[in-house]
């Protein structure tokens, strides 16, 4: 901790107030013009939540009272995703709008304006664009200014390049007299490598003051929130700084080069986490994923697997190679390859791919199979039933320990609604068919291989719905001469001893279908 004066800590607020209450402003209005994007840069995504979940998840983590984020630039559409990351974290995040970009300090202030106690206890700001910032550094962070009884506390990191960061100035007794942003530092303060992580904790009262102070005479004509700790110094208030031992934690984020590269560390923290948990990764640089997936121990995740928001993988389970999984339960013991995956459920000892599609609502039960070239969709599959390969399956149910035959597809969809097919248990379903829904096919029954099924069918009965097939000899001869077809029949004809049949005539057979 290094820390501005000799003062005495103090429990209460400059204003006499409690100072354990605690309201967090995060600020997430700027417009994020170097992204080069429609989309407003605090809703670009990292680990599959956009950065200001990051920051706001972050921030609930301090149990706050109040918990307000800063909002302009696009702020219909973040506001509408805050409300989303309101009802997940089960509290209310408020909205303040910013209506014109003039600076930090101008964002704060908008932001106390939506606190139930603006001027009481402790204020938390911190950015929506620095992901990988923490509930336990930001509790560590109050912490600090707690115990030191600060008027402000800056979270600060030291780092090799501070390119774009503002620096924090120190007297020759190494306390905080200020900071001063990049645009307007001297080339001696250019030089400091500590930085300003744009984080703090501030005596409401103090910050409020401060705030009503601030001017515009900087180089970019805005209102700097950073001047708040010189102001503070001046009244003689306690300022200190506390160095995060992660400069990772506090880096922003201000193009999509520093996106990637912030991805890419929080996507390495997350395989660590899981490996030391006790998943197999054998091939951590190209395994991505998200924040929220849930691992149990002895999962294998082979090279090129994407698991993405809101999947689960059960013990022993296998994933991949190239495989990717959005909002997938897979069960322990299950098995997908090379298969891409939304909204689906794959049970226990259950297997999939190579090269299926998983659509959702599909629900495999254990020990089923859904094979090469398989897509599914509102499919609940009972268990032990196999779908081998080159099949579609939508808007059915089939029970267990059912067979259903390759280049197989239900046929759901009439052109303006969806119709249901059942398949029972223990039925055998041949090759080539098509169930045209909506249509049952019972308990132990089999269907013919190129049926076309559009009845239903009782349980233990065959069901044929195919045409009989006929042979017309001769038609390539007489259709096609001269052809290599032609050439290799003759060929084949001759080596073979003429029958009863190929000397008559050929005459057409009547078509006959059952």
């Amino acid at each position: 901790m290094l820390q501005g004066d000799t003062a005495q800590p103090s429990s209460r607020g400059a204003d006499g107030a409690p100072a354990d209450r605690i309201s967090t402003v995060v600020l997430a209005a700027g417009e994020g013009t170097r992204m080069r994007s429609a989309t407003p840069k605090v809703l670009h995504r990292l680990g599959g939540r956009p950065l200001v979940e990051h920051a706001v998840r972050a921030a609930a983590g301090v149990d706050p009272e109040d918990l307000v984020v800063v909002v302009g630039h696009g702020r219909e559409a973040v506001g509408e995703h805050l409300d989303g990351v309101a009802a997940a974290l089960g509290r209310e995040v408020r909205t303040a709008v910013q209506e014109e970009q003039l600076g930090t300090g101008h964002a704060v202030a908008c932001g106390l304006s939506r606190l139930s106690a603006a001027r009481t206890g402790t204020v938390l700001v911190s950015y929506g664009d620095v992901p990988l910032l923490d509930a336990a550094t930001l509790r560590g962070l109050l912490a600090e200014h707690r115990d030191a009884g600060n008027a402000v506390t800056v979270l600060s990191a030291e780092v090799d390049d501070p390119t774009g960061y503002g620096r924090l100035l120190r007297d020759a007794h190494g306390q905080v007299t200020g900071i001063v942003e990049q645009k307007d530092a001297t080339a001696e303060q250019a030089a400091i490598t500590e930085v300003n992580s744009g984080v703090y904790a501030f005596d409401a009262a103090v910050l409020d003051d401060a705030l009503r102070r601030l001017s515009t005479d900087n180089a970019q004509g805005e209102l700097y929130l950073t001047d708040v700790l010189a102001i503070a110094r001046e009244d003689g208030r306690r300022v200190s700084a506390l160095v995060c031992p992660d400069p990772w934690l506090v880096e922003g984020v201000n193009d999509r080069v520093q996106l990637s590269r912030l991805g890419a560390e929080l996507n390495r923290r997350l395989l660590l986490r899981w490996m030391r948990a006790g998943v197999t990764v054998t091939d951590p640089g190209s395994v991505w994923l998200d924040c929220d997936v849930e691992l149990d121990r002895d999962v294998v995740l082979e090279p090129g697997v994407q698991l993405r928001a809101g999947t689960t993988v059960g013990e022993g389970a296998a994933i991949g190679p190239d495989t990717t999984l959005t909002g997938c339960a897979i069960r322990p013991g299950a098995t997908v390859v090379r298969s891409h995956g939304e909204g689906a459920e794959v049970g226990p000892g259950a297997s999939v791919g190579p090269f299926a599609f998983l659509r959702p609502g599909t629900s495999l039960g254990a020990d089923g199979k859904i094979g090469t070239f398989v897509e599914t969709k509102n499919a609940a599959i009972g268990a032990g039933t196999k779908i081998p390969h080159l099949s579609y399956v939508g808007d059915a149910t089939i029970g267990e320990r059912s067979n259903i035959g390759a280049a197989t597809v239900f046929v759901n969809y009439d052109g303006v609604a969806k119709h249901h097919t059942t398949i029972g248990s223990h039925a055998r379903t041949g090759a080539d068919n098509m169930f045209v829904a909506p249509v049952e096919v019972g308990d132990g029954a089999y269907t013919a291989a190129g049926s076309v099924i559009v009845q239903d069918v009782p349980p233990g009965a065959m069901a044929v719905a195919r045409g009989r097939q006929r042979n017309i000899e001769g038609w390539v001869a007489r259709r096609r001469p001269g052809t290599a077809a032609d050439q290799a029949a003759g060929a084949a004809l001759a080596d073979a001893e003429p029958t009863a049949d190929q000397r008559r005539p050929t005459t057409d057979v009547p078509r006959e279908g059952r």
